[in-house]
């Protein structure tokens, strides 16, 4: 089994770091929607989409920084003033997945979707 190098991972096993990334249905409903983001939130949400990158780069040889940087700042008015943009916020405090096998369909297709993209535009995706 693998251990992660990571500082907030230190010495944890895969199936303890990944058990950061599942939350059944009743403590989602426990989770307030309102305020800044848990900072362990934020942090599923940067290793999750970290992880998205890195295995489109492994597929892909293109080198795919994560894009996202939030912080527990209070909430933005950007929330409120696009269309759509208060149940992104909102699904922020809520990031997580019920179960390893959803987690891992959530990144299996993201990753598919975006090296069927790079195929489909090789030239915008070297450009």
């Amino acid at each position: 089994m693998l251990k992660t190098p990571t500082a907030r991972g230190k010495g944890k096993s895969d199936p303890t770091l990944l058990a950061d990334f599942t939350v059944t249905r009743k403590q989602r409903r426990a989770i307030p929607v309102i305020g800044d983001p848990d900072p362990d939130v934020l942090w599923r949400l940067d290793m999750f989409y970290t992880a998205v990158g890195l295995a489109i780069e492994e597929r892909s040889g293109l080198v795919t920084p994560s894009m996202i940087e939030m912080k527990p700042m209070g909430a933005s008015d950007d929330c409120f003033l696009r269309p759509g943009g208060w149940s992104l916020c909102r699904g922020i405090h809520r990031f997580s997945f019920e179960t390893f096998r959803k987690l891992a369909e959530a990144g299996t297709k993201l990753v598919d979707d975006a090296t069927a993209a790079i195929e489909a535009y090789p030239d915008v995706a070297w450009a």
